[in-house]
């Protein structure tokens, strides 16, 4: 009976630590950390339609972007750090639950698992380059995407893994993209905390914003779709290249510029989200 009594009471503290003020901090420095790492991406993407850019539009480029800002090593530490705090806060959901009624269903814990180790594989990278800035990030986006995928290709039905990843991350896009038009971000807002113009910001950057990330996903998942269709591994392509890829387009850079921005808009609507969010 004893012992049971203790783990109750462990259990009990154990949540009211995840649901307390640490785990508060570190959902919101996440948040930051994930808008900054997308407004920088924007950046770049807007300065490559423009034609002044010169590094890559994903991680690695915008990694190298900060690296060359005045205290560049403190704004990685921060990064990476915020990141670290970014992967605990979604392990916490996935071992007590997220915020929202359906909270604790086994999907939604699922959810926060599979956030929680690509926050930690995100934030593994951003330190690793704090520590040696000389040796990269890990490399270009667009190389991992091609690497992964030759690799997945060899095991046996790879070919077939490889387009079911695609259309998952197609599937993904495209609810990323409804979610955001359909404003389901307010579910978990703060919403007496809101001013009238406070609202707009939030909506403008989280529909706009969200709907640019769900098409990005969208067509980085149907490249992956083709390179399996087409057996060619170098046909998956990362960040940078789906992000180049819009200029392409019959509405050539403009579409790209388009794209950009909302990338832009999705890291003021993460900062947004850092500050009027239920944790």
């Amino acid at each position: 009976m004893t012992t049971r009594v203790l783990t109750g009471t462990g259990r009990a503290k154990a949540r009211r630590a995840a649901d307390g003020t640490a785990a508060e901090g570190a959902a919101r420095a996440g948040l930051t950390a994930r808008g900054v790492i997308y407004l920088l991406v924007g950046v770049l993407a807007l300065q490559i339609a423009f034609g002044t850019g010169s590094r890559e539009a994903d991680r690695s480029g915008a990694l190298e972007e900060l690296a060359d800002k005045p205290f560049g090593s403190v704004l990685l530490w921060a990064l990476g750090i915020g990141l670290v705090g970014m992967a605990l806060w979604r392990l916490s959901e996935a071992v007590f639950g997220a915020v929202g009624p359906d909270g604790r269903k086994a999907k939604k814990r699922l959810a926060s698992a599979a956030r929680c180790v690509f926050y930690a594989f995100v934030a593994y990278s951003v330190l690793a380059f704090a520590v040696s800035p000389g040796n990269g990030s890990g490399g270009s986006s667009d190389q991992q995407s091609r690497d992964v995928t030759a690799r997945l290709m060899e095991a046996p039905a790879g070919r077939w893994l490889v387009g079911a990843v695609g259309v998952g991350i197609v599937v993904a896009g495209v609810v990323m993209g409804v979610q955001a038009a359909r404003r389901s971000y307010r579910k978990k807002l703060k919403t007496g905390e809101l001013a009238p113009w406070s609202r707009r910001l939030v909506d403008v950057t989280g529909i706009a914003g969200g709907v640019a990330r769900g098409l990005v996903f969208a067509v980085a998942g149907a490249f992956a779709v083709r390179a399996a269709v087409d057996y060619q591994p170098d046909r998956a392509k990362g960040l940078d290249d789906t992000l180049r890829s819009f200029a392409d387009t019959p509405l050539g850079p403009r579409l790209l510029v388009l794209v950009a921005a909302g990338l832009v808009l999705f890291g003021v609507f993460s900062f947004c989200l850092a500050r009027w969010r239920r944790v």
